[in-house]
């Protein structure tokens, strides 16, 4: 019998859970450490007592950038089939979590199946899934209807849901007061919104934010503070209505961790460049040093089509300045969903962020990979080059689709490759480019 209910609980009481040793291994932190961080909230280790195949990993201080992957059915797309490829890619390029966002029809069976395999963190929206579980319109839904539905997504397993509790009637009023442009561009919290509007009461993650919590501390599921109001152009950004949440979220925070309910705060949205690192350090300060969980940040709006390169500046800077979690944007950003070579460019861009992030950042061993690709490089070595690439495939193809004369350079520079020309003369060899066959 376990002798705590969340992994933040038996930090508190001092234990190394199973889950933090293997955390511990991966992040080449002292477990004793790690558990420090745990208690403090400083770390979250989200996995749900429920998710057997997961393979753990922390977010937060001290610890590798992680990125999210989200995928999931619309009315407009409803192949599952097409879904499962997309988590096989996750898997592939070593995406930390997946969320299903899935938000037609009943989408349980595929969320179960999902659990059940993946060894990935698996997060959701219960907001999004309300109306195909309960079968009932928006302003049918009372607040304990939104309850039933955490409590489902608890039970099966998932291990982080986004609960738009900030957006209550003190935010709402700050949004309105000073106006945007973009207006509200998360879909939880629009609807949210909308219920609040509609029916003239307070958000019911709000209202009962104390039931929600108990219900996610039974399965030790993590609550990731959704930012119902982040920006949705780069010129709402850093405004009232944000803070304002922010601000809400702060105290959400403390009050999940008085319960041992780990928490993450997510975060903007699009955002010019120069304001990102105030807003990581300002969003740290605020939520008492949680985990942050950023959307990009998007850094310009009128790429459409390359908003996978937009986010991976935003969320670079981001990572480097403080954000411990990146959610990937895909090429389809903005336009459709996303297809499988999408969330494949997506992924691969997410992970560069989260990886020059680590460098810049100094996490342990981080660049322990570029310098051997360094030295494959060095040696000419175009095998060894593959084996370290993140994708190796893409890699050698585009070597191959123009092979060179001697396998000792590529087409580009042919016989005048730097590195060759270096090599032979620090050989003690003599540089000769007419006389050579």
């Amino acid at each position: 019998m376990r002798e705590y209910h969340t992994q933040m609980e038996a930090a508190k009481k001092g234990i190394i859970t199973p889950e933090m040793k293997i955390v511990a291994e991966k992040e080449y932190i002292d477990p004793e450490e790690l558990r420090a961080l745990v208690a403090k909230g400083e770390v979250a280790i989200p996995c749900n007592i429920n998710h057997k195949a997961i393979s753990p990993e922390g977010i937060g201080t001290r610890m590798r950038t992680k990125i999210n992957v989200n995928l999931g059915i619309s009315g407009d797309a409803k192949d599952y089939e097409k879904e499962m490829q997309k988590v096989e890619l996750a898997h592939k390029f070593g995406a930390e979590a997946i969320m299903d966002l899935s938000n037609y029809g009943k989408t349980n069976k595929f969320r179960t199946e999902l659990i059940a395999k993946s060894p990935a963190m698996i997060g959701t929206v219960p907001m999004y899934d309300a109306i195909g579980y309960l079968e009932k319109d928006l302003l049918e839904i009372t607040a304990e209807d939104f309850l039933k539905v955490v409590r489902a997504h608890a039970e099966e397993g998932v291990d982080f849901m986004t609960i738009h509790a900030g957006i209550n009637r003190r935010a709402v009023e700050a949004f309105r007061r000073e106006g945007r442009i973009m207006n509200i561009v998360s879909r939880g919290g629009s609807l949210l919104f909308a219920w609040m509007m509609m029916t003239g009461n307070e958000n019911p993650f709000y209202e009962h934010y104390d039931e929600v919590l108990d219900i996610l501390r039974e399965y030790d599921c993590t609550i990731s503070l959704g930012d119902a109001l982040r920006p949705g152009c780069i010129d709402d950004a850093t405004d009232a209505g944000q803070i304002s949440e922010l601000i809400e979220l702060g105290h959400l925070t403390q009050r999940a961790w008085e319960k041992d309910v780990q928490v993450m705060v997510e975060g903007p949205g699009h955002m010019a460049m120069n304001e990102i690192e105030a807003n990581m350090r300002l969003q740290k300060r605020i939520c008492h040093n949680a985990p942050f969980y950023v959307l990009g940040p998007v850094v310009t709006d009128i790429f459409p089509g390359y908003d996978h390169i937009t986010t991976a500046i935003g969320g670079a800077i981001a990572a480097a300045s403080g954000a411990d979690f990146l959610c990937y944007v895909t090429p389809a950003e903005h336009l459709r969903l996303p297809d499988v070579n999408d969330v494949k460019e997506g992924i691969i861009a997410s992970k560069i962020a989260a990886h020059a992030a680590d460098i810049a950042k100094g996490v342990p061993h981080a660049r322990d990979k570029d310098n051997a690709m360094a030295e494959a490089r060095h040696r000419v070595e175009w095998e060894d080059m593959f084996k370290i690439a993140v994708d190796p495939e893409k890699a050698r193809e585009y070597f191959e689709s123009t092979p060179p004369a001697d396998r000792h350079t590529c087409s580009m520079c042919g016989k005048m490759c730097a590195v060759r020309t270096t090599n032979l003369i620090l050989e003690g060899k003599t540089v000769e480019f007419c006389s050579e066959k």
